[in-house]
């Protein structure tokens, strides 16, 4: 199949929304709250099994910010 030339568009820059979404006070709220609970694991060690899961928790939240972010809903605005 081919495709015209100005079928094709390229986006340069970030999408702006991202960068909204980055500074609402949920986003920020969660995803720093999440990067200190796993600081707090690596501060305290990791001596069991239990501490294991609390860094893959927290890490699993972490990347659901940032999947979140990622993610090209229009529903923000």
């Amino acid at each position: 199949m081919l495709v015209r030339s100005d079928d094709i568009t390229v986006e340069s820059r970030p999408n702006k929304s991202r960068f909204k979404r980055v500074f609402r006070i949920e986003w920020l709220g969660q995803t720093v709250a999440s990067l200190f609970w796993i600081s707090s694991v690596f501060a305290y060690g990791i001596s069991s099994t239990g501490d294991g899961l609390q860094l893959l928790a927290a890490t699993a939240w972490l990347v659901a910010n940032v999947a979140a972010l990622a993610s090209n809903d229009k529903d923000e605005d």
